[in-house]
């Protein structure tokens, strides 16, 4: 598969924030932990809170509604290793972020 979407510039999403986007139809979180990106599915599993609205620390993301934390590398919950959220693979291209929706 080698569908790669624009869904930002770099600047758009500075070190240590987040941004919530429509993709596709979806919402998708997109995290910039010190210069690399970084992208899940933003609607959060536990009861649908929005994860690109929730705080970033380093790596993890605290979901604003409820507390559940994600590492955003890889989208495993913080307390749960068994639990995974769903993780986008994500580059940068020319100053644009792109990710591969699956």
């Amino acid at each position: 598969m080698d569908n790669w979407i624009e869904i930002a510039h770099v600047g758009e999403c500075q070190p240590g924030k987040t941004l919530e986007l429509v993709v596709e139809d979806r919402i998708v979180a997109l995290f910039n932990v010190e210069g690399e990106f970084f992208a899940l599915d933003g609607v959060c599993p536990h009861q649908g809170g929005p994860l690109g609205k929730g705080e970033l620390s380093g790596c993890i993301v605290t979901c604003p509604w409820h507390g559940w934390q994600f590492d955003v590398r890889d989208g495993k919950n913080q307390l749960t290793s068994s639990l995974r959220h769903l993780a986008f693979p994500a580059r940068v291209e020319n100053d644009k972020i792109l990710i591969q929706l699956v």
